[in-house]
């Protein structure tokens, strides 16, 4: 039996343009919400829709990723039934991210760029705002921690990471999952590489035009099965495989066969020791780019079949970059505990370089297994296999 290596899911928080709760996001897509519009949070002239997250308040002297990654650490500690602190357990801490402590202080280094002085404010708000040491020291983990930076497929690689650590003995609890604030330099970035869609994203279709950008935060609290249970919490959601690959194509485009990908979910179903017929549905990438898509859908189709349950949730979110991971995952577990997903939003008409068509209707499910995949900058492909008891 596999269930040594399932490691359990005791918790889960997001916050994102669909809502600042696990609530929120599962009312949001039942009502196929899409809070998309002009950038308010900097200037630009650009006027490409973006997915902005309302309501988070961000403390002076902390950076705004930082701060929508506490306000959904907070709602998973609570539903694991966990305080705020962690110091009497081992507790790791492992997150994803693109934009915090590197992208988003553009005032600061102008500033230096000019005047070769850095104030000192922004050096104290990066070293505050560094994820797994900040939300360490607000929850007094005593554990390892670690912040990935591997492009879009950071929160999967983080919850990865932190399900080895669960297995390995280096502690008995993990906050796990990915975080992102939109931000001047990504929206602009993928502005110039012409992947960004002056409308609404439509992942899949095919008239598809490009991604929308987004953010938001995801986070899932992983933990020993023997342990949550000494705690009475008998978990419901396990992830059970994890799977990465980099297939070393291309600095921005993925491969076009998608084999990158497909040999990442092939390891994480082989983790899992699942096969291929038992999963359920799975929660893509599909960040509606024209490259991701067709390689991303034809890999999904060569291991799935042309009948499996696919959907993108991005055209809910945007996409959220180093939150995308963490996001997804969770929405994976929802779909899985809830027993339904949403319509994957934006699609109208099949491409006929893609074998299937996603969902486009609240479909329910039954299934015990989902799989959350991410393709990412440089290669980096990465895939979860999530159950369900």
């Amino acid at each position: 039996m596999k269930r040594s290596l399932s490691i359990a899911i005791t918790g889960l928080g997001a916050v994102s343009a669909l809502g600042n709760s696990v609530p929120e996001t599962l009312e949001g897509f039942r009502r196929g919400s899409r809070n998309a519009g002009r950038v308010t949070l900097f200037p630009t002239s650009l006027v490409y829709p973006a997915f902005e997250a309302r309501g988070v308040h961000c403390p002076a002297g902390v950076m705004r990723t930082f701060a929508l990654c506490l306000h959904a650490v907070e709602e998973a500690l609570h539903e694991a039934g966990l305080g705020k602190r962690l110091d009497s357990c081992r507790a790791g801490v492992c997150l994803g991210t693109t934009v915090a402590s590197q992208l988003n202080d553009i005032g600061a280094y102008t500033l230096y760029k000019k005047t070769g002085d850095m104030p000192l404010f922004s050096i104290d708000r990066y070293l505050k705002s560094n994820l797994a040491e900040a939300i360490s020291e607000y929850v007094r983990a005593n554990g390892p921690r670690v912040t990935v930076v591997n492009a879009c497929s950071s929160g999967t690689d983080a919850i990865g990471l932190g399900c080895s650590w669960l297995r390995a003995g280096y502690c008995d609890i993990v906050i796990a999952g990915g975080a992102d604030e939109l931000n001047q330099v990504p929206y602009c970035g993928f502005a110039s590489l012409g992947v960004v869609s002056p409308e609404f994203c439509a992942p899949f279709d095919r008239d598809r035009k490009g991604l929308n950008l987004g953010e938001g935060a995801g986070i899932v609290i992983l933990e020993k099965s023997e342990h949550a249970r000494n705690r009475n919490i008998h978990p419901g959601l396990f992830v059970s495989g994890y799977g990465e690959a980099a297939d070393a194509y291309h600095l921005t485009a993925p491969r076009p066969d998608g084999s990158g990908l497909e040999f990442a979910v092939k390891q994480a179903l082989a983790e899992a020791q699942v096969d291929a017929g038992e999963v359920s549905f799975v929660n893509a990438h599909g960040t509606a780019t024209r490259d991701n898509d067709r390689a991303e859908g034809n890999a999904l189709a060569r291991i799935l079949g042309r009948s499996a349950r696919i959907l993108s949730t991005k055209g809910y979110t945007g996409h959220a970059l180093g939150a995308a991971g963490g996001l997804e995952a969770v929405f994976t577990a929802l779909g899985l505990r809830e027993g339904w997903i949403p319509a994957s939003a934006g699609f109208r008409n099949k491409d006929p370089e893609i074998p299937f068509e996603p969902v486009t209707s609240v479909t329910s499910i039954s299934g015990r297994y989902a799989v959350s995949t991410s393709l990412a900058f440089g290669g980096n492909n990465a895939a979860l296999v999530v159950e369900r008891e």
